[in-house]
């Protein structure tokens, strides 16, 4: 299901909005659509994975914690993850379901229920992590709240940088790294379409702003059936 939601999308995507490269901005899309996505286009298909690497690298103690989702702790690659990348670290996991959806309640305006934040990642402060890896795309809209949960933490982790390192070194393979940094498009509006397969959370366009995304278009039920 997912990997047919996945294609269909970007394959319809790719017909309305050409680009120079794609991010699977999901972790657990990414393991299980990127092949699949690969060989349906020649566009660069870039995915995510939590940043148990860098995680590794930075703990002072080896104790880290890990945010996902549900899917994401169960699944056997975050097993491999862990065993390659931080073998001498306990990693405690933490794939609690309302982190996604206080987050995007965060975006909807509604205000992140601090009580039960702390308790979802109670475990984390109770193993005594120093860094947390926020395994999932969602998580760094929740960072000031976390913080206020896990004030111990030093290191919070994620794959942002690594992932626009990677974008950017693929368009400077196509000399389409100037013209990205240097943004020529409508004034205020580096956003050409935000695009919902479901309804348009509401307050999205004005959050997007905020971050200095604010988007030319925001379309919801797309795409539109003919």
């Amino acid at each position: 299901m997912v990997v047919e939601r996945c294609c269909t999308l970007i394959a319809k995507a790719l017909e309305q909005y050409p680009c120079d490269a794609i991010v699977v901005a999901c972790n657990t899309a990414s393991t299980v659509a990127l092949p699949h996505l690969r060989a349906i286009t020649g566009v660069p298909v870039v995915g995510v994975v939590p940043a148990v690497k860098p995680a590794a690298a930075q703990t002072l103690n080896k104790r880290i914690g890990l945010l996902a989702t549900p899917a994401t702790v169960r699944r056997p690659y975050l097993d491999e993850l862990i065993r390659e990348f931080a073998p001498g670290c306990q990693v405690e996991r933490v794939g609690h379901p309302g982190l996604v959806q206080w987050a995007e309640d965060l975006v909807r305006g509604v205000a992140v229920p601090q009580d039960e934040l702390d308790n979802a990642v109670a475990g984390l402060r109770d193993a005594g992590v120093d860094t947390v890896v926020l395994g999932c795309t969602h998580y760094p809209l929740l960072l000031d709240s976390l913080r206020q949960s896990l004030p111990e933490v030093k290191f919070w982790v994620d794959s942002g940088d690594a992932i626009a390192r990677r974008v950017a070194w693929l368009l400077a393979q196509v000399d389409r790294l100037d013209d990205a940094l240097e943004y020529k498009g409508p004034p205020n509006a580096p956003v050409v379409a935000a695009l919902f397969s479901g309804g348009v959370p509401g307050g999205v366009a004005s959050y997007m702003a905020g971050l200095g995304l604010q988007p030319k278009t925001v379309t919801g039920s797309w795409p539109v059936k003919s």
